[in-house]
């Protein structure tokens, strides 16, 4: 008798749970949705249909974001500084990560701890001095400046993300190189990091998504506006057409289409990248 219970108890929580996160999908999805529909229609059916989902067919929009709007150059700028940055963090995350984890060293673990309290410091806290700091070097409206400006706000998390995969790695391995007399460099770049390339993959799109959509560092430190990036062009032409819809519609989709198809494509190996990394930390 107690045992359809269970099972109709069962099926009810699953078909609860199933509507539950279908409704939180939709909530989620629905102002892409909506950002691409109004894309693609015509400037008369975006402004007497705001709401309407593809009930026309145009690409004035796309045509006046990418030419008006400078998208072009946007959509360059911000691989000038997301891709370098991005490269910066994962180099450097996974030495110190293969340091901290296998080498020992007087005050290792302070050392750690002392690289992981960066991720408990705002930028806000410090974005200032960092600007006089960087206007006395002439690093402003630099593409090394601001690339290492973003690169240093990753890496305090890059650090502590890669020694949770070096840490669990066999020392047997270690032991076998140093015999076969494999020095430090070749028992780094031949032995342990082809063992971490997935923590390594999830890193660097995890990164590389933070990069693409920073807007305060590029604000602050690119004054000038010679290298601004997506997220500032869409800033600076929604406030040069507040009430075109439709373009600002069509500049918010360039913005975010890149990323977007980029966690698509690698959403496997992020996944499994971040799991592997929560199992061994």
């Amino acid at each position: 008798m107690t045992r359809p219970r269970r099972t109709s108890a069962s099926g009810r929580s699953g078909v609860g749970r199933t509507l539950a996160l279908g409704l939180l999908a939709l909530i989620t999805v629905f102002p892409v949705i909506l950002v691409v529909s109004t894309t693609l229609k015509s400037n008369q059916d975006v402004r007497s249909n705001p709401f309407g989902l593809f009930s026309s067919f145009s690409l004035e929009n796309l045509e006046t974001a990418w030419t008006v709007g400078n998208f072009d150059d946007y959509l360059l700028n911000s691989l000038l500084l997301s891709v370098p940055s991005t490269l910066i963090v994962v180099v450097l995350s996974t030495m110190a990560g293969y340091a901290f984890a296998r080498l020992p060293f007087p005050g290792r673990t302070v050392s750690f701890y002392v690289v992981v309290f960066g991720l408990l410091v705002p930028f806000f806290a410090y974005m200032v001095p960092l600007y006089f700091q960087m206007r006395s070097m002439g690093l402003l409206d630099s593409l090394i400046g601001v690339n290492l400006v973003l690169a240093t706000t990753q890496l305090s998390f890059g650090a502590w993300f890669m020694r949770a995969f070096f840490s669990d790695l066999p020392g047997e391995l270690e032991q076998a190189a140093r015999m076969d007399g494999a020095s430090e460099w070749q028992l780094f770049l031949r032995i342990m990091v082809p063992l971490v390339t997935s923590g390594m993959g999830a890193l660097a799109v995890f990164t590389f998504l933070q990069q693409w959509n920073n807007f305060l560092v590029p604000l602050l430190y690119m004054p000038g506006g010679e290298y601004r990036p997506l997220t500032l062009g869409l800033y600076l032409f929604i406030g040069g057409r507040s009430v075109d819809i439709g373009p600002l519609a069509a500049g918010t989709l360039i913005t975010i289409l890149p990323v977007v198809v980029l966690y698509v494509v690698l959403q496997r190996q992020v996944t499994q990248g971040f799991l592997s990394g929560a199992v061994k930390g």
